[in-house]
């Protein structure tokens, strides 16, 4: 991250005491990124939260007193809108297709090399979407196995030009503000898109609508989408 950025204020929850140590003493040699409360009790998360308002969240998937997702999905409904990343042992397909389906920014493993946590977590930071490249080719595989696909063409068609520009640059899980800087509008225009894309599509979530941007590009690696299927003639 550039030394000019914000710092990155993180609240971790996860049960095991030496992943959220060594996670915090990592960060703290990161000048941008920083834990500023950690917990191993999910019933205390709401309060870290609202009490020290984080950038980023870092959640375990399994913890004895609660589900990550489970408490992912209690946050959001008390108004908490951080973006959240999985950190978990856990390499299952279903469990990384959950955690997609939630609407988190990043799902990563605790066996990736120290530095490579580091570099996903201030790409989510910065409004990435981040898979581990070990998930990468059950994330392809999930979607290829996904249901409904012979009708999703005919939706993709039903976009217009610049909706199918700012879907590609969803599927690459860039920002609002990182998507108008490349095209050259305004940071409401994206959103007033990205509103009109996930309708058409039939989604709830910008997360959902990379994915499915995904989906949609045979052969093409999860996050590097060039290209969709060509729009039918006539389309507005």
């Amino acid at each position: 991250m550039n030394d000019d950025s914000p710092e990155v204020r993180i609240v971790m929850v996860d049960d095991h005491a030496l992943c959220r140590n060594g996670l915090t003493d990592l960060i703290a040699h990161r000048s941008r990124m920083r834990v500023v409360a950690s917990t191993g009790d999910p019933g205390q998360a709401l309060g870290l939260v609202q009490a020290h308002q984080p950038d980023l969240l870092v959640l375990d998937l399994r913890m004895p007193a609660s589900d990550g997702l489970v408490l992912l999905r209690h946050l959001r409904a008390e108004g908490v809108t951080a973006p959240a990343v999985i950190l978990t042992m856990s390499d299952a397909q279903d469990d990384l297709a959950g955690a997609l389906r939630a609407g988190v920014r990043g799902y990563l493993l605790k066996d990736m090399e120290p530095e490579d946590v580091l570099a996903s977590l201030a790409r989510a930071a910065r409004g990435e979407l981040v898979v581990a490249p070990a998930m990468t080719l059950k994330l392809a595989q999930m979607l290829q196995q996904g249901p409904g696909g012979a009708d999703k063409p005919d939706l993709i068609a039903s976009l217009t030009e610049r909706e199918r520009q700012i879907l590609q640059h969803l599927s690459r899980g860039e920002s609002n503000k990182t998507i108008a800087r490349a095209l050259d509008i305004s940071h409401d225009t994206v959103k007033l898109h990205v509103r009109h894309i996930l309708s058409k599509l039939n989604l709830s979530s910008r997360v959902e609508a990379a994915v499915y941007a995904v989906e949609h590009r045979a052969g093409a690696a999860p996050g590097n989408i060039t290209d969709l299927p060509p729009r039918h003639r006539g389309g507005n």
